[in-house]
């Protein structure tokens, strides 16, 4: 077998192996599109690319509307080297727009029939706006052949922007090597082969989509994708997936508890799935258990954990009879899967009961683009040795290891939450505060309301009470939805401790006895 260096190489491979498979399926329309087809249609795009005088090393962003012609286009990127970022069309844009300044793309690429954000990006000069369709029609011009062929492993891939603790979006960067080898982890830990159909129904912004796209299509499989109004749509959800035969499902766990929320599930479910795949944030148990009781018969269950740093996934623990026996235990990692070697880093030198989870490996990506200082204090040297460069992640995510040695969630370092899948740094939100003039002072908690259910809530000191009401409008502007708070406390003074730092546990205790309060005053009204 011949070494592939590049995705884009490796595309062709499939291709030229899997022609007359179906490479993308559209289940609502019946629209089916073969690896030949995409193939040609990535060449097109890629030719179109090109001739725009774009190439190797430059950064693309794009609308992404879950079209052939977008998933070609990513496609196309990688194989001309170019490094394409997805972008979230909802975002507001002051978020868009601190991603734009980060990554500095020499162009957008939109899907939609709309630009997003037209007249601020008629601002921006520099930065050429491409229309996806026209990039799609066939021209008459033809790459190059020697287009793409100095992209090595080494090679930036994509940026996929996360919640940034300063209020900037961070933006990690994967290259064309982490790719390689978390598809050649995946098909062999998942067993996929082209045979299967994996849905799609993660946002392709979303870090979770990674896995979707990558595992499809560079194992000859098919990919169903699933737009959000059909997602939102349970009963039209689960009507899709059945249609299609998809024999893979991956989401967050929250998807899956709106599903069993909403009773669309039963056992003649996803008859076809034999893999139920969910990352991103914690299950609450008692649901995992009622989803194993209808599907753990005939379909494996994978709790999959992964930082975005990291290539989306680096673990995976098939969920069994056992994980029920102790109810209470509600939060676990399992064992780290065999891509990656795991080491703990002892915070607790005296006890060394419990550490920062520290990532090793080849999935292991290249640092935050553009960002040499939060790069240099979350990529760094193994801390056991310096004998050579052996550059892994810091994680954040503290957990200690039990005598069988699988490793248990036990909170995080910083202020860093889980909610809806997303990974969002708290102090991104009152970094959105602070920017409003009436907040004199604020602080953001996550709530937990058990189950491993929990909602965001904000404090902020105003000058009067009337700018209290126009508050979460104002957030809601400037960070996506998935961040604003679910509650907006006004209050006179934040709590202190002795160090004069903001009394967090204080903030926690105050919110609890609000939603006690609140939890009365229903009981009273019903």
């Amino acid at each position: 077998m011949a070494f592939i260096s590049n995705l884009g190489l490796a595309f062709s491979e499939i291709v030229q192996a899997h022609e007359h498979r179906t490479a993308l399926l559209y289940p609502a329309s019946g629209e089916c599109v073969t690896y030949r087809q995409l193939g040609n249609l990535v060449e097109t795009i890629a030719a179109g690319l090109s001739t725009q005088g774009l190439g190797q090393g430059d950064v693309v962003a794009m609308f992404h509307d879950k079209s052939p012609a977008a998933f070609a286009a990513m496609l196309a990127c990688l194989k001309l080297g170019i490094i394409y970022t997805n972008l979230d069309a909802d975002s507001p844009w002051p978020r868009i727009g601190k991603i734009i300044n980060n990554c500095q793309p020499r162009a957008i690429v939109n899907a939609f029939t709309a630009l997003p954000f037209a007249a601020e990006f008629n601002l921006l000069p520099d930065v050429q706006v491409l229309n996806l369709q026209n990039l799609a029609r066939p021209l008459g011009s033809r790459l190059l052949p020697e287009a793409g062929r100095s992209v090595t492993g080494a090679s930036p891939a994509y940026i996929m922007f996360t919640s940034g603790s300063t209020g900037v979006p961070k933006g990690a960067v994967m290259s064309h090597a982490n790719l390689l080898w978390f598809t050649q982890w995946a098909r062999s830990r998942f067993d996929i082969t082209p045979d299967d159909i994996l849905t799609n129904v993660n946002p392709i912004y979303f870090d979770n989509s990674v896995f979707d796209f990558y595992t499809a299509i560079f194992s000859g499989a098919a990919l169903v994708p699933l737009l959000p109004e059909q997602v939102k749509d349970t009963r039209l959800l689960v009507q899709l997936v059945d249609q299609a035969r998809c024999t893979v499902w991956f989401s967050v766990p929250s998807l899956l508890v709106y599903l069993l929320t909403t009773r669309v599930l039963s056992t003649s479910s996803f008859p076809a799935v034999r893999k139920i795949i969910f990352g991103g944030e914690g299950f609450p148990k008692p649901k995992l258990k009622q989803l194993y009781d209808l599907f753990g018969g005939r379909a494996e269950l994978e709790n999959v954990y992964g930082p975005t740093e990291c290539t989306c996934i680096c673990s995976a623990s098939t969920i069994s009879d056992a994980d029920f026996q102790d109810m209470q235990n509600l939060a676990t990692l399992g064992r780290l899967a065999q891509n990656f070697d795991g080491e703990i880093l002892p915070l607790n030198l005296a006890e060394k009961t419990f550490g920062e989870l520290f990532l090793r490996g080849p999935q292991v990506g290249l640092g935050y683009y553009n960002d040499p200082d939060r790069t240099a204090k979350a990529f760094v040297q193994n801390p056991n040795h310096s004998r050579y460069a052996d550059v892994g992640y810091r994680t954040g995510d503290l957990v200690y290891q039990d005598a069988a040695g699988c490793l248990h969630f036990k909170g995080r370092a910083d202020f860093q939450i889980k909610h809806m899948g997303y990974r969002i740094e708290l102090e991104e939100i009152e970094a959105a505060l602070n920017t409003l003039p009436e907040v004199r002072e604020c602080a953001v908690i996550y709530q937990s309301l058990g189950n491993g259910l929990g909602q965001i809530i904000a404090y902020a000191v105003v000058d009067s009470e009337a700018f209290a009401q126009t508050l979460l409008p104002k957030v809601a502007a400037i960070v996506p939805h998935y961040m604003v708070p679910k509650r907006m406390i006004t209050i006179d003074v934040l709590p202190k401790n002795a160090n004069g730092k903001i009394d967090r546990v204080a903030l926690q205790e105050m919110a609890t006895r609000v939603q006690q309060a609140s939890a009365e005053t229903a009981s009273k009204s019903e």
